[in-house]
């Protein structure tokens, strides 16, 4: 809703460029643009950026999103690279009559939206899911289509997180526990004991307002699919973030699993342990580096074992110091019949101290399986929210729609 730019994909550090196709439209000689939002999504990118103190180093724009941040940093990137931020500031091309500069600044679905209201686009082309939400002026952005080399961390935080935020920046690995990273599973494989990462996932689409992707640990094009541990992912919004319902579909058990949520600037945090029944929630308040408040929250119910967070340095690219909440589970035995297959969590967050209710923070009402054991391993399984919202999933018929 301020007209930040999202840190996610192929060179983030040229920060605002992206805001310059806007610019490029007025160029052409019938151009469909709306002036007044594209002015107001030009100047809240620029001002996301310029209206910080850390954004340049000795008056040049850093190697990084704000501060410096070298996790970021691609092998084609240099000294110049920040500089594409400039191509905004070829509207200053057009004088000053130019309908950019004299039409009213809208902001677009956001005055649209009221109250709790979210806006959800699904675009399966590029395999992209945004999703605007009106009660904390966040977009959220959930991806598919992605291909990288196992070893490839740089692209893996930059493309195959579950979730990009515009207000919460992708997070490095923790410098305290290799095990853990925000947005993202990490699988222990204790076996071989190789620590596996999600570096290809697949898009499957919208059905029912849940979204469906399926992601793969170490995937190698020289490996058969069912010798790879996969995991099929199951998503819908809520008013302040995501639920998930996530499916394990590993071809042997014997390892530990984890899932961070979003990496948080610890300034000063304070950090709070709630349980609702089975259900177990860890809160963080605290405020940025740019002393703006904010708030996150994740909540784990069946299928985990812990929840937990970890400290880090270094690896936040607001923050110098930041935390990240997880959750754990561990599975060792194979075709007992009971094992849990579904991890069910949730991660919302706000920009203010206001107290998250409870049924923010616990939002799940029951949930019912369909199968014989009644642990997700196969059939239906119908979530029921506290606000009476029922969202029922079925993985059996995303098979067949897979794209990468």
């Amino acid at each position: 809703e301020d007209g930040h730019t999202i840190m996610w994909g192929r060179s983030s550090i040229y920060r605002n460029a992206s805001a310059s196709a806007f610019v490029g439209n007025l160029f052409l000689k019938n151009p469909q643009v709306d002036f007044g939002l594209a002015r107001r999504i030009l100047s809240g990118s620029l001002l996301q950026f310029l209206a910080r103190d850390d954004f340049l180093d000795d008056g040049v724009p850093t190697l990084g999103f704000y501060k410096q941040f070298f996790p970021l940093v691609q092998g084609y990137s240099c000294s110049a690279s920040p500089f594409w931020l400039a191509k905004p500031f070829l509207a200053l091309y057009f004088d000053e009559t130019h309908p950019i500069w004299i039409d009213k600044e809208t902001n677009g679905i956001w005055e649209l939206l009221f109250g709790d209201e979210i806006k959800e686009t699904i675009l399966n082309g590029p395999a992209l899911a945004l999703t605007n939400h009106k009660s904390n002026g966040q977009t959220i952005l959930r991806t598919g289509k992605v291909l990288k080399a196992k070893t490839n961390m740089n692209g893996i935080w930059s493309y195959a997180k579950l979730n990009y935020n515009t207000k919460y920046l992708w997070e490095a690995t923790p410098v305290n526990n290799k095990n853990i990273e925000s947005q993202q599973y990490v699988l222990h494989d204790k076996i071989t004991d190789e620590i596996l990462y999600g570096n290809v996932t697949f898009w499957a689409g919208q059905k029912e307002d849940v979204l469906y992707r399926r992601q793969c640990f170490g995937y190698d094009l020289n490996k058969l699919m069912h010798h790879t541990l996969t995991i099929d992912l199951a998503d819908f919004p809520v008013k302040n973030g995501i639920i998930r319902a996530d499916k394990i579909r590993p071809f042997r058990w014997n390892f530990d699993i984890t899932l961070g949520s979003y990496g948080f600037p610890d300034t000063g945090t304070k950090i709070i342990h709630k349980t609702q029944g089975d259900a177990k929630a860890i809160i963080l308040k605290g405020k940025d580096s740019r002393g703006k408040e904010k708030q996150l929250a994740m909540t784990v119910y069946d299928g985990w074992d812990i929840i937990d967070y970890v400290t880090s340095s270094g690896t936040n690219p607001d923050s110098e110091k930041s935390i990240v909440v997880y959750a754990q589970a561990s599975r060792r035995k194979k075709y007992d019949g009971f094992s849990q297959y579904v991890l069910i969590s949730q991660t919302i967050t706000k920009e203010s101290a206001e107290d998250f209710s409870d049924d923010e923070i616990f939002p799940i009402k029951s949930i019912k399986y369909f199968d014989k054991n009644q642990n997700g391993a196969y059939g239906d399984i119908e979530i029921t929210l506290k606000n009476s919202v029922v969202r029922r999933i079925n993985f059996d018929g995303i098979e067949g729609n897979l794209t990468r």
